[in-house]
């Protein structure tokens, strides 16, 4: 019997490879229709000569450097949005006051267009601290209204409980509290890193810092470099996905310790 099972997961497996697979191959020959229906490379390049490009560019440190540093910058900003989400959403959790004088600010920040924050960001700030800035306003009000909805959505009979046992506060932190609050935190999470991803890349276009994938993509657009331009695309595609694919397996341990 367990034998059939695994075998039949593999089959499972091998089938949704496959199919995804050929959808791949798909939107590949479309690309490439396009390109030969068009036939004038300075609008669009074949996948050939994105992916030649791409393995070129690969092989010079200044890609490296540019890659690493918008990860960087991105990263803190992320992380910089959940910490401060964190606390914001315990304050507005346990004071009204404090509820009422972020709520306007949160609520700003969600309605304001990324481009006018990137704007206002390049008069107050410099250019390399713009992407931090930016990817820190994309995720900052998400974090915060899930947390807040998961600190108040916490089962009241088990707080009841609690307070009959007697728990102090780190063990109704530790027992009831988190693990209430995690799927929150992690759907948050999930969304939020996609989100400071794009943001801090048009953030890097509009500001042009120094070794920058954004920097990067603004020259080859200046000069004409459309299989650069391309290739840089294909490079922030990937990036975005491989961030939300280790940011997901990290949050997966992390919400198996509560059970989510």
């Amino acid at each position: 019997m367990m034998r059939s099972t695994t075998s039949q997961n593999s089959l499972n497996t091998l089938k949704k490879v496959a199919r995804k697979t050929g959808i791949a191959l798909i939107w590949l020959t479309v690309w490439y229709l396009l390109y030969c229906l068009i036939q004038q490379e300075i609008l669009v390049v074949s996948p050939a000569q994105m992916l030649s490009r791409l393995f070129e560019m690969s092989l010079e440190s200044e890609f490296w450097i540019a890659v690493l540093s918008s990860l960087g910058r991105i990263v803190i900003g992320f992380l910089l949005a959940v910490f401060l989400g964190i606390i914001v959403a315990i304050l507005t959790s346990i004071s009204e006051f404090m509820r009422d004088l972020f709520y306007p600010i949160i609520r700003i920040i969600r309605a304001t267009p990324v481009s006018s924050f990137i704007i206002l960001a390049l008069i107050w700030l410099n250019t390399t601290t713009v992407p931090i800035f930016t990817s820190f306003l994309m995720v900052f009000p998400l974090i915060t209204e899930n947390l807040f909805k998961g600190i108040q959505n916490t089962d009241t009979k088990l707080l009841e409980m609690a307070s009959v046992f007697r728990f102090s506060k780190r063990q109704k932190t530790a027992r009831i509290y988190i693990p209430s609050v995690m799927p929150y935190f992690i759907a948050a999470c999930n969304n939020g890193i996609g989100l400071a991803w794009k943001a801090g890349i048009a953030a890097e276009v509009l500001g042009v810092p120094k070794h920058s994938i954004g920097t990067q993509l603004f020259s080859s657009k200046i000069y004409l470099e459309t299989a650069d331009v391309f290739a840089w695309t294909a490079v922030v595609i990937l990036l975005s996905f491989l961030i939300e694919k280790v940011f997901n397996l990290l949050l997966r341990k992390a919400g198996k310790k509560y059970n989510v």
